[in-house]
């Protein structure tokens, strides 16, 4: 038996095979598609039919035919893999979502698998994959420092490294936080939380714990890489732009052979005293062009959080483009 899907001039035909988990519980994915792309779709028995602008029903189409083929591989559609889904046809209405979803998974575990969101985030996956060094660029919520954990994670479980090492300069946010009690572990561990929770995601809290104990997966801040050659290890920095010149020409020379390198953070969100120039900020202007060294940019259009973190990145950016621009002309 076939389920038709039909528009005003095209008929599509699928296999019937996963209909209901494409359609969601009472058509919730259908009309999660419905208000993203504009278009109308009625579901009656096996037939579908889709109305709407000539390139909204194309897309619309496209995009619940390349769906049902993932579910026929084993893909859940849950409603992240569909915001994912429409975004990657509306950025490019050729994509093969089946390529792009199929083709790039990450398997760190059996906890979870992990796929890129967008073809931003596809394009720095395979970058932290083909160089050894890579940095990457953006505001809050784009993916960075997770999709960064979970490479790390998938070659440690595939055996292309012996550990992790996730760092951060331990910077406060623009509050002064006082005295932390405890030994310095304990006074470090809250500027590292970020990094904590991405392995607890992506691994599990036991074992996590074990290969922390076994310093398999160790999490410091930056001013303990000083000294260190770090070899056969996978190393992640966060928060990149709260690093001075002199402690991102550090890190940057601790990579040792077999190793690969991580570098996040967001230009706009510096937390340095003033006067003082962003380690990332002059590592961009240094190493752009060198072999080996990828970079790759975000913006708020990539955010993959709440819609309406996007909408709060886009607002601060015209507003700070507003500000240096009446700035200029006042010093003209």
């Amino acid at each position: 038996m076939k389920v038709v899907w039909r528009t005003k001039t095209m008929n599509l035909i699928l296999s019937e095979a996963g209909s209901a988990t494409l359609f969601g519980v009472h058509d919730e994915n259908l009309k999660m598609i419905e208000s993203a792309l504009d278009v109308e779709i009625s579901a009656r028995g096996n037939e579908v039919f889709l109305e709407g602008s000539d390139q909204s029903v194309a897309i619309a189409r496209k995009l619940l035919s390349q769906l049902q083929a993932l579910i026929d591989r084993g893909l859940s559609v849950r409603r992240s893999e569909l915001a994912t889904a429409i975004r990657v046809l509306l950025e490019d209405p050729e994509a093969d979502l089946v390529d792009f979803f199929a083709g790039s998974w990450l398997s760190p575990t059996l906890r979870k698998i992990v796929s890129p969101r967008n073809a931003s985030q596809r394009v720095y996956l395979e970058a932290i994959q083909q160089n050894d060094m890579t940095f990457a660029i953006g505001p809050a919520g784009t993916g960075k420092t997770y999709l960064a954990v979970a490479v790390a994670a998938a070659a440690l479980a595939e055996k292309q490294i012996k550990r992790i090492i996730l760092c951060r300069p331990a910077v406060e946010a623009g509050e002064k936080l006082g005295f932390l009690p405890g030994d310095l572990a304990e006074k470090v561990n809250p500027y590292l939380r970020p990094l904590y929770d991405a392995l607890y995601d992506l691994i599990g809290f036991d074992r996590v714990a074990k290969l922390l104990e076994r310093s398999v997966i160790e999490v410091a801040p930056l001013a303990f890489m000083r000294g260190r050659t770090l070899s056969d290890a996978f190393i992640i920095l966060d928060e990149a732009q709260n690093t001075t010149t002199e402690q991102m020409k550090m890190f940057l020379t601790r990579l040792g052979f077999g190793s690969r390198a991580v570098i996040t953070g967001d230009v706009t969100q510096i937390d340095l005293p003033e006067g003082r120039k962003s380690g990332l900020r002059e590592a961009r202007e240094t190493l752009m062009g060198i072999e080996g060294v990828a970079f790759r940019e975000f913006t708020e259009r990539d955010v993959v959080r709440h819609p309406l973190v996007g909408r709060i990145v886009g607002a601060y950016a015209v507003r700070e483009a507003e500000l240096a621009k009446r700035n200029g002309n006042n010093g003209s």
